[in-house]
């Protein structure tokens, strides 16, 4: 079991990508959260098999279809015991 923390950044909001994160982290058995972040960046923590984070990472290098996904940072943590993939957050904060 691994812990993954992800920042993806680019015309990642209001595109569905959080909706699409959470399809694609339950498909393939992954536990965690996703949310938009003040800086229009989209934000990802996910547990599970390495070899399945490894492909939610590729996903996340694309995206849904309307996203265009200039970065991705990756970094490794420490597991939190997650139950469930949920989409947190309520959009874009304006600040």
């Amino acid at each position: 079991m691994k812990h993954f923390k992800f920042r993806i950044s680019g015309r990642v909001q209001g595109v569905w990508y959080r909706a699409s994160t959470q399809r694609k982290a339950q498909e393939l058995g992954l536990t965690g959260f996703v949310r938009n972040e003040p800086d229009g960046s989209v934000y990802v923590e996910a547990e599970g098999e390495e070899s399945q984070l490894l492909v939610l990472a590729e996903w996340c290098r694309r995206g849904p279809e309307l996203a265009r996904v200039e970065r991705v940072d990756v970094e490794e943590g420490t597991v939190q015991g997650f139950s469930g993939f949920k989409v947190v957050g309520s959009g874009r904060l304006k600040g």
